[in-house]
């Protein structure tokens, strides 16, 4: 099944190595990425400026930690 919502396409491919762009409705996402990952409502060990910084085009967040315990 596929979305037409969602899209990638293939930039460059080096054996198994591939860089490209995910095409979403929230906006385009290039590859290979530094994604940021944010427990418990918040990114551990980097600062909000560090993220300014560093450009970073999205951030991963696991809210399972939030749904047991809130707040």
């Amino acid at each position: 099944m596929t979305n037409p919502q969602f899209s990638f396409n293939l930039i460059a491919q080096s054996g198994n190595a591939r860089a490209g762009v995910f095409h979403t409705p929230h906006g385009d996402i290039p590859t290979p990425i530094f994604a940021p990952v944010g427990t418990q409502a918040t990114v551990k060990s980097l600062t909000q400026q560090h993220l300014h910084e560093l450009d970073a085009k999205l951030i991963l967040a696991n809210t399972y930690h939030l749904y047991l315990r809130p707040g």
